[in-house]
């Protein structure tokens, strides 16, 4: 079976969207309006596209009511924001500041989360956060009415002191960090079970008989 997107209702897009695609990774943002209010909220359309230079994206759909959500609108109004990656221990606090108050609400407040400083730029990072990505807005693509994706360098990556194996060569304990992703629905997905895959490499590929 097949959906021509162009013919269904934007539910059903989604649901096909989101349903499919997954686990994805969750952009805990924190931004801050032009006028100091601060605003946190999760995005599970998110993730890491390069390295040279340090590059995140974030896909940020509309409000049915008020067009761009608060992290949008900050966002391009500062350029600036934080993701904190989100381990289990945080996900009810994480799903609190997903609740669809009205702009101005504080959802740090609501969720009793304290903040740190960033270095860089004025959004605070989650302090109970192991992983917070300070961000640059590099650019944006208004893909429809009120729905944004926002491509971002990343200006400083602040891991917590615990999982940290080898600083000098940034070895992570990754496991330790128990992150969740987001899967389908109001499905999450825990991150410990993994497996080993080696990439191959053509040199060490069997070399092919001549017909």
């Amino acid at each position: 079976m097949h959906w021509d997107l162009d013919k269904v209702v934007e539910p059903i897009a989604y649901k096909l969207l989101a349903a499919t695609v997954m686990p994805r990774p969750i952009a805990w943002v924190v931004t801050q309006s032009a006028k100091g209010a601060l605003n946190a909220a999760p995005y599970s359309f998110f993730n890491v596209m390069g390295s040279a230079p340090p590059t995140i994206t974030l896909g940020l759909m509309a409000d049915p009511k008020r067009g761009f959500k608060d992290t949008a609108a900050n966002i391009l109004a500062t350029g600036e924001f934080v993701v904190n990656l989100v381990p289990e221990a945080l996900v009810q606090q994480m799903n609190t500041t997903s609740v669809d108050a009205p702009t101005g609400v504080n959802e740090l407040d609501l969720a009793d989360l304290a903040t740190t400083p960033s270095l860089h730029i004025r959004p605070p990072r989650i302090a109970a956060s192991p992983v917070a990505f300070e961000c640059a807005m590099l650019s944006s693509v208004i893909t429809g009415p009120h729905q944004t994706i926002v491509i971002g360098r990343v200006l400083a990556v602040h891991i917590d002191d615990r999982f940290i194996l080898n600083a000098e060569r940034a070895h992570i304990d990754t496991p330790a960090l128990g992150l969740v992703a987001r899967g389908y629905g109001s499905t999450y997905v825990r991150s410990h079970e993994t497996f080993e895959l080696d990439r191959p490499k053509w040199a060490d590929w069997p070399k092919q008989t001549p017909r």
